[in-house]
């Protein structure tokens, strides 16, 4: 069983970058959820724990000790960024005693390549800080940037659901591979969605007009609803025909 530790960064009281009208706690919660639900719905053999499902504040303390504690096998820690305003694009961190070969590099390599596959952003590189929850983790650890909150450019796919999407399956895809996960065999695999519901169909999920995901795991169908039901004013299922 490989167990898998999402840090969603910042919640609570502690906001974290903000600017074009988004909190960067709001946004990395919705990524992490996503990737929750993802491998979880789609693959055996995983457990997932979280530093936060909600909106609640976590010390850096409190979220480190917990992994350790729980006997995580990867930390993955996710952000976003701000900087000047024209700052932009995605980078990730490991921290900065490690060398190039070490195992949590080969594994920020996979993950590194996975998620630049499908962010569509500016490539910012692989690179190294002294950040706390890199260095207080017992187990290789890993830190995302997912571009920059206070630049137009990536604050206009920052509030767009189908691109937080593809954040998450860069992610997900990136984990599965580096421990070789297996894939679940109800789940259809590719793409955006989320496996099988029964008969093959592909559901779209439409949140106040705009689409939130398209899914074939009816449990990936429901979750998305559940994401949005609270503060969604119209949620509409609509099979693909």
């Amino acid at each position: 069983m490989v167990k898998i530790y999402l840090d969603p960064g910042h919640g609570g009281s502690d906001s974290g970058a903000s600017a074009n009208g988004m909190h960067e706690k709001d946004i990395v919660l919705d990524i992490g959820l996503r990737i929750r639900d993802m491998l979880r719905n789609e693959y055996e053999g995983v457990e997932i724990r979280m530093s936060r499902t909600t909106d609640r504040s976590v010390t850096l303390a409190q979220r480190t000790s917990d992994a350790n504690s729980w006997g995580a096998d990867y930390f993955v820690s996710i952000h976003v960024n701000a900087f000047n305003g024209s700052a932009r694009g995605y980078e990730d961190f490991i921290h900065n005693s490690l060398s190039d070969s070490s195992q949590t590099a080969r594994y920020r390599d996979i993950m590194h390549e996975e998620i630049t596959k499908v962010n569509d952003l500016v490539n910012r590189g692989k690179k190294k800080a002294n950040f706390h929850v890199l260095r207080e983790t017992r187990m290789s650890a890993i830190l995302t940037e997912n571009g920059f909150i206070d630049n137009a450019q990536d604050a206009a796919k920052l509030r767009d659901p189908n691109w937080l999407e593809r954040v998450a399956r860069g992610h997900v895809n990136g984990i599965a591979r580096a421990f070789n996960l297996t894939r679940r065999s109800n789940s259809g695999g590719g793409g955006s969605n989320g496996g099988g519901n029964g008969n093959g169909d592909l559901y779209r999920v439409i949140v106040d007009g705009t689409q939130e995901g398209a899914y074939r795991m009816r449990q990936n169908i429901l979750d998305a609803v559940d994401r949005n039901l609270d503060s969604a004013n119209e949620v509409i299922i609509r099979r693909v025909d």
